[in-house]
């Protein structure tokens, strides 16, 4: 990446955080926002040719990483070279600023990529140090609450920097995501096809043993370590009011995907940012057969969005989402997936385009169904 010099660009759609300015400029000036306006641009300026100027996009969970890692059973990949495989994929999406999805607990038999998280850690940390990644990078701990091994899983992760987000979730069959335990059958065929009925019967009964003789005291544990080292907590899958209960006493600042209205609702009373996955706004619905998030967006009740196994998706979905619910703007809709997941982890110097805010921008050409970023910029620096 080389810096470009101080740019401006011009004959722009630029969303900004509260409406849109149908033409118009922005300039910047080391990796910072200096001035923006409407009507001409000054002389010099790139013409976007009317393209869309959007905040870079912040993700708050994806673990498409895993992906890389491990692109087929029992085939582990170069784990840096995974990263930027990965970082590549996510800069051409449009994202800025992510918060990779780690997986901190071990389930044998499951997925040969559990307990990799300390490996891709420091995977990351190295590509970053090396000047290789394009957006910028930081952590999210995915914690299996039932599984006796995530307490030391976390333990050994959270004190890194670049932590910025821990998860508390729970995918005992029957409940949460998977009340439908033919669902979770589903899923498991499909991600381990060598897996008997037999196998997935003996795979449920342990963990519905583990839930039993962990679930309470880790869920304990793991949110007082995450408030020991201020981390932000999320839930998983609310879907009941005792889960609620549970997510509001633990402090939780986001609720990551509620399955069902009533959870939504209560879990919005109480403050709870919701996040739902761009791919169930893309496809129409949830793939586990939950609430769809479009029906949340009607209700006023969906904050945040993540790509979570699509980066692509989330540019997409951003723009789609008006369409859907003609009540959302644009510029509400593109908050969902930068200023607000920005703000809801403490990054207070992103997700908007605003004087003296990063200069983390994207052009999109095509605003339609399927859109493209033509081009990239992180702090300043053309990414893609």
């Amino acid at each position: 990446m080389r810096p470009e010099p101080d740019a401006v660009l011009g004959n722009a759609r630029i969303v900004l955080a509260d409406r849109v300015i149908d033409r118009g400029w922005i300039a910047w000036s080391a990796g910072r926002i200096e001035a923006l306006g409407e009507g001409d641009a000054p002389a010099g300026s790139t013409d976007c040719g009317g393209d869309l100027l959007m905040p870079g996009l912040v993700e708050l969970h994806t673990d498409h990483l895993e992906m890389h890692y491990m692109p087929r059973p029992k085939v582990l990949w170069d784990p840096v070279a995974a990263v930027v495989a990965y970082d590549g994929q996510l800069a051409t999406s449009g994202i800025t600023t992510v918060l990779d999805s780690l997986r901190a607990w071990l389930e044998d038999g499951v997925a040969e990529d559990d307990g990799e998280a300390g490996i891709l850690a420091r995977a990351i940390a190295s590509a970053r140090e090396a000047g290789l990644l394009r957006a910028e990078h930081f952590l999210h701990l995915r914690c299996e609450i039932p599984m006796p091994s995530v307490i030391a899983e976390a333990s050994g992760l959270i004190a890194r920097a670049d932590v910025k987000l821990l998860s508390l979730m729970d995918h005992t069959p029957g409940q949460r995501q998977f009340r439908d335990v033919e669902k979770l059958r589903d899923y498991y065929r499909g991600k381990n096809g060598g897996m008997s009925e037999p196998q997935l019967d003996a795979m449920f009964a342990q963990r519905r043993l583990h839930q039993q003789n962990h679930a309470a005291t880790n869920m304990r544990a793991i949110v007082a370590l995450a408030q020991r080292h201020a981390i932000p907590l999320a839930s998983h899958d609310d879907t009941t009011e005792e889960n609620v209960a549970d997510a509001i006493r633990d402090g939780v600042r986001i609720a990551e995907f509620p399955t069902t209205l009533e959870a939504a609702q209560q879990l919005h009373a109480a403050g709870i940012a919701i996040m739902m996955g761009a791919p169930n706004v893309v496809r129409g619905g949830s793939h586990s057969g939950n609430i769809a998030a479009v029906d949340l967006a009607h209700a006023g009740l969906l904050d945040i969005l993540s790509s979570d196994y699509v980066p692509s998706s989330l540019l997409m979905a951003a723009l789609q989402l008006p369409r859907h619910v003609p009540t959302i703007s644009l510029a509400q809709a593109v908050r969902m997936v930068t200023k607000t997941p920005a703000e809801a982890i403490g990054l207070i110097d992103r997700g908007e385009i605003a004087v003296g805010k990063r200069a983390d921008l994207i052009r999109v050409h095509g605003a339609g169904a399927i859109p493209v970023a033509r081009s990239v910029w992180r702090e300043g620096l053309r990414v893609a």
